[in-house]
């Protein structure tokens, strides 16, 4: 017996749902809505972690080392503008991941890979630049008790190098 292209046992289509693309999507979704519900909890409740940018920024409750010190950014302006920059960015990496998810969800894989990829390097740049290396060691937000958020921002960092790379490993379709 020879197969054709009808063969209902064959794959018809590249973007069939399987175990796999339906992980990067979940995984896509969890960090879409996570940094949604972020973003709209920085808007809302601006004052929050605008202490907390302040603190890391002026390095006021760091060990205070004179060799460390010159760093510090003490103009409230700037330290705002840095603050709004990152609001904008995380609502940016929202929208970004939320299409991605309804892409995922819609089995427009191509698209949805592209666009999750894009919103998930955000969040890596945010959480791995900005606030491990950044905050976390120019800044030394790791010497204070109180406005310390390496080991959050590492938590967010490495769930979204796992779904980046679920995103990525190559898809085979279930039979």
């Amino acid at each position: 017996m020879t197969t054709t292209p009808t063969d209902i046992s064959a794959p018809t289509t590249p973007t069939s749902r399987t175990g796999l693309t339906l992980a990067a999507g979940v995984f896509t979704g969890v960090l879409a809505l996570y940094i949604a519900l972020v973003a709209l909890g920085n808007i809302t409740d601006f004052g929050t972690n605008q202490q907390y940018v302040r603190h890391v920024l002026a390095m006021d409750t760091t060990f205070k080392d004179d060799h460390l010190m010159w760093r510090a950014i003490t103009s409230t302006a700037l330290q705002d503008t840095a603050y709004v920059a990152i609001i904008a960015w995380e609502t940016a990496a929202a929208a970004l991941l939320v299409w991605g998810t309804w892409l995922w969800a819609r089995r427009d894989n191509v698209r949805a890979r592209r666009f999750s990829t894009y919103g998930l390097l955000m969040l890596i740049l945010l959480f791995g630049a900005g606030f491990i290396a950044i905050g976390g060691e120019w800044f030394a937000m790791w010497q204070s008790k109180t406005w310390n958020g390496v080991d959050a921002a590492t938590r967010v960092f490495l769930l979204s190098g796992v779904a980046l790379i679920i995103n990525h490993l190559p898809a085979r379709a279930e039979r």
